[in-house]
């Protein structure tokens, strides 16, 4: 089974100078400055997540008459629009998807890697399935927590999708490796508003708990957060390996390595252990445009192709971790 990736569309949030913004969410502003990030994207607040899925499904789709898509694989980071709702079909209404099966990945900043094994795995088992539309988005709800301080990592609103076609023969997948560990299930939940505590008239505020929680989980012990931190790394670097021997290639053939939108020094870690140049990856855009969450690889591959940097038979790989946790590779070729 093979398809290839044929045309891509994005929808940002409005572009914001970090510095300009900064205090405005923290009073740690060296720290948050410190991760080396220029600007974030913030959408306008009457825009959804959904929203910006549909624009970005809409340019990737220019020229292709919707009926004739047959899967919509959405990837999203944060809350959708409402509770007991379906964001998938939502998009797939929105864009005239009207004969796609409508799928909704929901595994964090990863989703938009997963999203391209479950396109793989959709047309290997469905095989009157040609066009698949692929959408990852991210639009944080910052009543829940804040953008520039719940992680080391700023969050940018945005989504970015990709038209995959059967048997085309451009950025063709090759591979996926997934694998997860639900010992860390429990980082990076809100405890108030699912059913074990619902939301209630005067309750205490939600909050989505964030990193300085995950500190306390390791007892404030500088070495487990180390090693917790090297884990995070090492297993991202077995991801790349394992998709890499999947597809028959090795790492040091990878032409390009693009990695979650992350601060510098986790991208230039995760960029040595993998064994490929931070040149090579996609450290200038994520401190150019914030982290997009599921969005991330999409939108870092979009701009990389449009850009011309990319030759014919050229490796690339995808690869990420996030909450859960998970982590995964997709390795696609020029």
């Amino acid at each position: 089974m093979a398809y290839g990736l044929t045309a891509f569309g994005e929808a940002l949030g409005e572009e914001t100078a970090v510095k300009d913004v900064v205090a405005d969410y923290t009073e740690d502003v060296e720290r948050v400055l410190g991760y080396g990030y220029d600007h974030v994207h913030r959408a306008a607040p009457a825009v959804s997540v959904s929203d910006l899925a549909v624009e970005a499904g809409r340019q990737a789709l220019e020229g292709v008459d919707p009926r004739g898509v047959d899967l919509l694989v959405l990837a999203l980071t944060d809350l959708a629009d409402h509770l007991y709702w379906d964001a998938a079909a939502r998009v797939q209404w929105a864009l005239g998807l009207s004969r796609a099966e409508a799928v909704l990945v929901d595994q964090g900043c990863v989703g938009g890697v997963t999203a391209l094994d479950t396109v793989a795995g959709r047309f290997a088992t469905h095989p009157g399935y040609r066009t698949a539309l692929v959408v990852g988005a991210n639009r944080t709800v910052e009543a829940y927590w804040n953008r520039l301080d719940t992680h080391s990592l700023l969050f940018s609103d945005g989504a970015a999708a990709a038209l995959a076609v059967r048997d085309a023969p451009t950025l063709r997948w090759r591979s996926s490796y997934a694998e997860t560990d639900g010992r860390y299930a429990d980082f990076f939940r809100m405890d108030v508003g699912g059913a074990r505590r619902p939301f209630a008239p005067g309750g205490e505020t939600p909050a989505v708990r964030d990193s300085w929680d995950v500190v306390e989980h390791f007892d404030h012990d500088s070495e487990r957060l180390a090693a917790y931190a090297e884990e995070i790394d090492d297993r991202t670097a077995r991801a790349v390996h394992r998709a890499c021997r999947q597809a028959g290639c090795a790492e040091e053939d990878l032409a390009r390595l693009l990695l979650l939108n992350d601060n510098a020094r986790v991208l230039a870690a995760q960029a040595e252990l993998v064994g490929v140049p931070l040149e090579r990856t996609n450290a200038r855009l994520a401190a150019r445009h914030g982290h997009f969450g599921a969005a991330d690889h999409l939108f870092s591959l979009a701009r990389t192709h449009r850009a011309g940097e990319l030759s014919a038979g050229d490796l690339v790989a995808l690869a990420a971790n996030g909450r859960g946790m998970h982590w995964a590779c997709a390795v696609l070729q020029s």
